[in-house]
């Protein structure tokens, strides 16, 4: 007779390989010109939206200001030294904020992404659609072409009839890979990314509401060393690493003469592919296709 145990178990051994079913790996994924690795710089052009969702207070509304005053300048300049092509993810209501800053973007051919309307997705299906819709419609009145990629919790089946291509929001692998929704339809390709690799994690003061004890500024040569020991690593096994970065964040000029420093020693290793996200996936679209479920 099976325990009560027993059968929690099992129910969640069951449960776990009906989530693992819905993400399905890139098995022998390879990049153009026989790159070693894959970079995506990516932006989250938020300026002060989050924090307004938040409710937070002043201080906190004139950083992310700052980001879209100042800081995003600074990173279109730092793309631009380097060559680099980024993907910046940016709420809709961004380009009524800062459309100067954003035109700035497009005209440097970097890739102008979804970000969602307000910074959140709302509960409502129609809700959903016509934050997601209005976003597409204000991007593509900046950057003269629909997104194709969205940072954010959008329903699978809404982005796919929508012709979005990919996302950049869950980190069940370090490869992107496909993931399916929770009925284990409309398969989307995933560009992953994790919070060891993202600015905010080492430079917030007052992030989300934290109290003293949670604060880190952490010295930008610690972040370096971080952040190049993590590109070695994908570098030697070959692989991907998607670098998430804020305007009001890392766009302070200490912080931008770190990411300079980085993007130079990365340059002096053959087979870097800096590339934009779509870029990426588009790859893993036409030679890595999504295997059907049998």
């Amino acid at each position: 007779m099976t325990s009560q145990l027993e059968q929690d178990i099992d129910d969640l051994c069951a449960a776990a390989r009906q989530y693992d079913a819905r993400h399905q790996r890139i098995p022998g994924l390879t990049w153009p010109h026989g790159a070693r690795i894959a970079v995506n710089f990516t932006a989250d052009f938020d300026a002060m939206l989050l924090r307004r969702l938040l409710n937070e207070p002043p201080m906190q509304l004139a950083k992310g200001e700052f980001g879209g005053r100042v800081g995003i300048w600074r990173l279109i300049e730092l793309f631009d030294s380097h060559r680099i092509k980024a993907t910046i993810f940016t709420p809709g209501r961004i380009c009524e904020l800062y459309p100067r800053a954003l035109r700035a973007v497009a005209h440097s051919g970097h890739e102008i992404a979804d970000h969602m309307w307000e910074h959140h997705v709302p509960k409502d299906p129609a809700l959903e659609r016509d934050h997601l819709l209005k976003t597409a419609g204000a991007l593509e009145s900046i950057a003269g072409r629909r997104p194709v990629g969205t940072r954010s919790s959008h329903s699978l089946g809404l982005l796919r009839q929508e012709g979005f291509l990919y996302i950049s929001e869950d980190s069940a692998d370090h490869l992107p890979y496909y993931v399916r929704d929770a009925a284990g339809a409309n398969p989307m390709l995933n560009l992953p990314f994790h919070y060891a690799i993202d600015d905010a994690m080492f430079y917030s003061f007052a992030w989300l509401g934290s109290g003293n004890a949670a604060q880190r500024i952490t010295d930008p040569d610690r972040v370096f060393d971080l952040w190049w020991a993590a590109f070695w690593q994908q570098y030697r096994a070959g692989g991907y690493l998607n670098i998430v970065v804020h305007p009001f964040v890392s766009g302070r000029a200490l912080r931008i003469e770190m990411m300079d420093r980085l993007i130079t020693r990365m340059k002096t290793l053959p087979g870097v592919w800096f590339a934009t996200c779509e870029d990426v996936a588009r790859h893993c679209l036409a030679h890595h296709p999504v295997a059907e479920v049998v």
